[in-house]
């Protein structure tokens, strides 16, 4: 998916723009920040929303409010965001379902992400972890393949829902290792974990924060991550690439942006503070410690990786002949 050059590319221009000259409007912002995450509180958005929004605030003088507008998966808030008039101090901060996948799966969808969106920056990364139960008796991803074959039809994973990254991931590894799986859709990833722990489903991919406590506890086993590297925050677990799925990549990411209609100029502020804020050693560490990787691109690497996104999933999307909902 040509995602690590995406991002390089990304950092280069990036690095570009924190040394062009401040363009925004005289008196910009004028008042207080609407930063709105389609997701609940205690998310892995809002978690990371409001860690970059507290220096945001300092840096642009003005409070930076974070607004969770949960619903649908994310369409809800992503949604009020694009169809919002573009009043300069409305943001959107979400992951890339809404933005990627939704117009594919989602009937009557009540925006369009590339007309009515515009980018500001990626935020950061993060592998998918694929887990299984221990009681499978798989302890390498060739050994969970293996069963798989064996039980063709017979094995449950779980999701955080129709066309989520994780059910994606899934997908996209079953057509790649041959294996019959069968989907079981559920609310979020504490819901996914404890139908492991139960017994209900036998794998998942999920973002590290809802698995790895589990994993360290013994009741779930971790096989490996989706990055098309090892991750710093999990360095003991190898790359599907790496135990012979070559290129195999699934990222769940975080990016900001706008109502189609904001001044370029405010655009390009807003992105050159994110990425000083998301590049400064303490959010990076900091994210690093929530299992993500701070990235900080200029707009336009945001707008390739969404149109890059768009293109690779829509195949794993029509090759797996998931219907829209």
């Amino acid at each position: 998916m040509q995602r690590r050059h995406l991002l390089q590319a990304a950092a280069a221009a990036a690095a570009a723009g924190l040394a062009a000259p401040t363009l925004a409007q005289a008196g910009w912002p004028a008042r207080p920040i609407r930063l709105v995450v389609p997701f609940p509180a205690g998310s892995s958005p809002d978690l990371i929303a409001r860690m970059v929004g507290e220096p945001l605030a300092q840096a642009l003088g003005q409070p930076v409010v974070v607004e969770n507008r949960p619903g649908a998966g994310g369409n809800v808030g992503t949604a009020a965001v694009a169809r919002a008039e573009p009043d300069e101090h409305t943001f959107l901060f979400t992951i890339q379902g809404p933005l990627v996948t939704a117009p594919m799966l989602t009937r009557n969808l009540p925006y369009d992400p590339v007309k009515q969106l515009a980018p500001v920056t990626l935020v950061a990364t993060a592998p998918n972890v694929l887990v299984v139960d221990p009681r499978l008796g798989a302890s390498t991803l060739a050994e969970f393949v293996q069963i798989a074959k064996q039980r063709p039809g017979k094995l449950n994973y779980g999701s955080v829902g129709n066309g989520s990254a994780a059910h994606l991931a899934m997908e996209l590894f079953k057509s790649r290792a041959g294996v019959d799986l069968v989907h079981v859709p559920y609310q979020g990833f504490p819901q996914v974990v404890n139908a492991i722990l139960a017994g209900e489903v036998q794998a998942g991919f999920m973002v590290p924060t809802a698995a790895m406590g589990q994993v360290k506890a013994g009741k779930l086993r971790a096989l490996g991550v989706t990055t098309s590297g090892r991750v710093a925050s999990l360095p003991e677990l190898p790359t599907l690439a790496e135990q012979g799925f070559p290129a195999f990549e699934a990222v769940s990411w975080q990016a900001v942006l706008a109502p189609a209609g904001t001044s370029p100029a405010v655009i390009g502020r807003m992105s050159r503070e994110l990425v000083r804020i998301i590049r400064s050693e303490d959010i990076r560490n900091r994210m690093r410690a929530q299992f993500f990787t701070a990235a900080g691109t200029a707009p336009e690497a945001l707008a390739l990786l969404m149109k890059s996104e768009r293109e690779a999933w829509g195949r794993v999307i029509r090759a797996a002949g998931v219907q829209p909902e």
